[in-house]
């Protein structure tokens, strides 16, 4: 908490859990984001200050004719020239909601408005008390006279200054990101405005859009999202519904770790003024436009044909890397003004540890237990295929293949974040020789067809199957998850059976070993290498459960080794 509160009286404290942009973090670490605010002494007045606040103070008497009548919108006096908006709405982010800033430099002024009288009255209150501080400055606080905060239109009534006009970029060019959506104007940093550019540095595990918008979502409405990679770095291109949102969001970030130690983003001002999103998918989003297509046209018809759409499709929030590395996001953690407990140190307490997996954002659907899958092999694939293959992931209760689209196929797993597991892993594997789609459904159940509905065996319910790997609570598999690979590994071999008759049974079964090896200390365990990952793919889904005797079956997974 900042060093503002330590003699303020506790009626006059505001209350951070009221306000859904105040949280409580480590020492003074929400102004120490950035190396222009004085860390420790961003509000509160120094001893060594002294002099220069009573100098200050001479030059800047208080206008008492405005300082009289309360209104939400407070008049601050004597700030540095190099103050940033960011710093100003910081001023009044523990006191209640900022709802909009001018900073007018060459005055060495600005105005903030407050969500509501109340806030604004504390604010001014505490302040006449305890005078603020920026850079080392003593400011000023009072009640303006104006009841509210008019800015330029331009600007979307957030945030309008004059000496903003360099967000008005005159520069057309349009910028295509990895030919997914289309922006206009340049992507070089810009001053304050709705579009933030945000880069992914020290990247170790792989940021998805869905990410980066529950992340992003936290600070205010977040309209559209691009990503790319541009000279080998991960980007993205956010939307705000107001330049307000896109300022705290900047403040507050800037600078984080989305998993501990790594992922570190850093954020700038785009000079676009616009994201114009051709296509809904894994790398670019319409928030506001959920009909767009998603550039695949065997996704599009899939999807179609059961009246779903990727953005309106429920977003499962949680890393789907918790369950493998223990690595939640501390930054996405849910939006209500209250941090969880348990955080991580320097990091304000955001926590989204694998017990809260696909925890809701306020306003997002309930996260989906249910795949909708297009472009299958209509010629072999079966129910029980894909059963065995996205069992590989997690616990499959129900698969449904389109009775009027047999390339296009419905899977419910046990866990939304099963779901969002295999659809990491799964998405664009080829599988019988053609690259899925797998995307997140509308749908929370597959429905068993109705007596009398013509279904053909395209349904099938494996709730009771003693075939699932994810049974048991915190079991062991879910730390040997891998993504699909050319080498298998094959598991609860019994000790009778040689290497030649496992081989054997694989090349009876029509595929090429290229190697084979036991593993050293247990035989009961080995790894086998397909010419590639396709023929791994179709092993998989063949030999998983095949029986060795008369007790053993045998069970094959993916495996992050080579022989």
């Amino acid at each position: 908490m900042f060093m503002m509160y330590e003699n303020m009286p506790p009626a006059v404290l505001p209350p951070f859990h009221d306000h859904p942009n105040a949280r409580k973090r480590g020492s003074d670490e929400l102004l120490s984001q950035s190396g222009a605010v004085s860390n420790g002494a961003a509000m509160s007045p120094q001893p060594h200050h002294a002099a220069d606040n009573n100098n200050d103070a001479k030059k800047a008497k208080l206008d008492k004719s405005q300082n009289g009548k309360p209104s939400r919108v407070i008049h601050i006096r004597n700030i540095p020239n190099e103050v940033s908006e960011g710093e100003i709405i910081h001023l009044g982010m523990p006191f209640g909601r900022v709802t909009n800033v001018l900073v007018l430099k060459g005055k060495n002024q600005a105005f903030l408005e407050m969500a509501d009288e109340g806030s604004a009255a504390t604010m001014v209150t505490y302040c006449a008390s305890c005078p603020a501080q920026l850079r080392g400055r003593a400011v000023y606080v009072q009640f303006s006279n104006h009841r509210e905060l008019k800015t330029d239109q331009g600007h979307n009534n957030a945030v309008g200054s004059p000496t903003n006009a360099i967000a008005n970029t005159s520069n057309n060019t349009s910028v295509q990101a990895a030919g997914q959506g289309q922006v206009q104007g340049s992507e070089t940093q810009g001053g304050p405005n709705t579009v933030l550019r945000v880069i992914v540095e020290h990247q170790i595990y792989p940021i998805s859009l869905d990410v980066l918008y529950q992340i992003f979502t936290r600070y205010g409405k977040v309209l559209k999202i691009v990503t790319f990679t541009k000279n080998g770095t991960f980007q993205a291109l956010i939307q705000y519904a107001d330049m307000l949102s896109a300022q705290t969001a900047k403040f507050n970030l800037d600078g984080q770790n989305i998993y501990n130690s790594c992922c570190t983003l850093r954020i700038d001002y785009s000079k676009m003024q616009n994201l114009n999103v051709k296509y809904n998918n894994d790398k670019s989003r319409d928030y506001t436009n959920p009909t767009l297509p998603t550039g695949d046209a065997n996704l599009d018809a899939a999807s179609l044909a059961l009246g779903e759409s990727i953005a309106g499709a429920p977003s499962v929030l949680a890393s789907p890397f918790a369950a493998m590395h223990g690595l939640p996001s501390p930054l996405t953690g849910p939006y209500n003004g209250v941090p969880p407990a348990g955080g991580l140190a320097g990091l304000g307490g955001f926590n989204l540890g694998a017990g809260a997996l696909g925890v809701r954002v306020p306003g997002s659907p309930q996260p989906s237990c249910v795949l909708l899958i297009s472009n299958l092999n209509e010629e072999m694939v079966t129910p029980d295929a894909l059963f065995t293959l996205f069992g590989v992931y997690g616990d499959v209760q129900r698969v449904k293949i389109l009775y009027n689209k047999k390339d296009s196929a419905l899977i419910q797993l046990a866990e939304p974040h099963q779901a969002h597991l295999a659809m990491t892993h799964m998405d664009k594997l080829k599988v019988f020789g053609k690259p899925i789609r797998v995307m997140l459904s509308k749908h929370q159940t597959v429905q068993l067809p109705r007596e009398g509905q013509p279904d053909a065996g395209l349904t099938k319910d494996y709730t009771n199957s003693p075939l699932h790997r994810f049974k048991k609570p915190g079991s062991k598999n879910y730390q040997n998850i891998y993504p699909p690979s050319a080498t298998l590994h094959l598991s609860n071999i019994p000790a009778t059976v040689s290497e030649e008759e496992i081989k054997e049974a694989f090349t009876k079964n029509g595929f090429t070993v290229k190697a084979f090896k036991f593993f050293p200390k247990d035989r009961k365990m080995a790894l086998i290498q397909m010419p590639s990952m396709d023929d791994a793919v179709s092993a998989l889904i063949k030999m998983h459960n095949y029986q060795l005797s008369e007790s053993n079956h045998l069970r094959v997974s993916f495996s992050k080794s080579n022989i």
